[in-house]
């Protein structure tokens, strides 16, 4: 039929809440320095401390050698510190500081607020609802 719209793909949409979120996050985190990509190490490291790059760079969805510059800068600046694994000596594990937990303190209001803000119009069982049916969907396809 002529002039019908389809709608949009889910993998569109979601394409699109990940670019509006990450534009957010990049606004609300460079006053501190950072940008998103470095506050989701970041995040990563302050739930699972003690990562090999490698694993830092799959759970925060970046290439290895973007990682490497990543912990690079974040390293310099005193947010992240690297130590030999007691294990295996030839790797490297990389842990998030005391300056690094003070950052993502000093910005946890704001993206709290800002995760409100993306489900505010939902109810709190439908909230629920959402985050169910994320994990799902990655778990479908990881």
């Amino acid at each position: 039929m002529v002039g019908t719209k389809t709608r949009p793909s889910l993998l569109y949409m979601v394409k699109q809440v990940e670019l509006v979120v990450r534009s957010h996050l990049d606004e609300l985190v460079r006053p501190a320095g950072i940008t998103a990509l470095q506050y989701t190490a970041l995040t990563v490291l302050e739930r699972h401390d003690g990562l090999s790059a490698a694993q830092l760079a799959r759970d925060s969805f970046v290439t290895a050698q973007s990682m490497a510059d990543l912990v690079r800068s974040l390293e310099g600046r005193g947010l992240v510190r690297r130590e030999r694994n007691p294990r295996n000596r030839r790797e490297l594990l990389i842990l998030l500081t005391d300056a690094g937990r003070e950052l993502l303190a000093g910005v946890a209001g704001q993206v709290r607020e800002l995760e409100e803000r993306m489900v505010r119009d939902l109810t709190a069982h439908q909230e629920e609802q959402f985050r169910q049916a994320l994990g799902k969907a990655w778990h479908a396809l990881s």
